[in-house]
C-alpha cells in the first residue's frame, strides 16, 4: 500500500469516506435540514423563514433520503474498504474511473437541478463558479466533489505515480 502516494491514501481511504459518511448521516437523519440545503441559496426566503414554515418531508421522500444515504454508506465502505484491501493500481484505477463517472453524474444533477426555466438552460452552469453563494451543501456537492474528480483524473494520468508504478513492475519481475 506505501507505494500509492500518501495525498492519494489519505484522501481516497479516509478524508473522502469520511465526507460520505457525513452525507449518510444528514441523508438518513437530518433530511429536512438536508432537503433545505439542496436548494440554491439564492431562492430560499431567510434559513428561520424555511424551518419554521416548510413542513417536514413526506415519508415517501425521507424514505428516498434514507436509500440516498445507503448509496453513501455504500460509497465510503466500498471505497474505504477495496482501495485499503490492495496495493493493485489497477484496481484503484478501476474504482476511481468508476468514482469519476458518479461524480459527472453528480455535478450534472446538481447543475441541470437548479432553477431555472427549463432542464437544458445553460445558464445554470453560473452555478459552478458563484462560489461566494454557495452553503455548506453546494461546497460539498459542487466544491469537494470537484476535489475528489481532480484527485481521480490526477490519478488516473499517473500523476505522482511514478514510483508506484516502479515498485509493481519489479514485484512482477520477481
Amino acid at each position: 500500500m506505501s507505494n500509492i502516494p500518501l495525498a492519494y491514501r489519505a484522501f481516497f481511504l479516509y478524508i473522502e469516506p469520511l465526507s460520505a459518511l457525513a452525507g449518510a448521516y444528514f441523508s438518513i437523519f437530518e433530511p429536512h435540514q438536508y432537503l433545505k440545503d439542496l436548494l440554491w441559496p439564492s431562492s430560499l426566503p431567510s434559513p428561520d423563514v424555511m424551518m419554521n414554515t416548510v413542513p417536514p418531508p413526506h415519508h415517501t421522500v425521507t424514505t428516498s433520503l434514507a436509500q440516498l444515504g445507503n448509496l453513501y454508506l455504500l460509497f465510503a465502505l466500498n471505497e474505504h474498504f477495496v482501495l485499503s484491501s490492495t496495493p493493485s493500481l489497477r484496481v484503484w484505477k478501476r474504482l476511481l474511473a468508476c468514482l469519476l463517472v458518479a461524480d459527472i453524474g453528480h455535478l450534472a444533477t446538481v447543475v441541470f437541478g437548479m432553477p431555472g426555466s427549463s432542464f437544458w438552460d445553460m445558464r445554470k452552469l453560473d452555478v459552478l463558479w458563484q462560489v461566494a453563494g454557495w452553503n455548506a451543501m453546494m461546497w460539498g456537492s459542487v466544491g469537494f466533489v470537484h476535489l475528489g474528480a481532480t484527485m481521480r483524473i490526477c490519478f488516473l494520468c499517473d500523476v505522482g505515480l511514478q514510483e508506484a508504478k516502479r515498485g509493481q513492475r519489479k514485484k512482477l519481475k520477481t
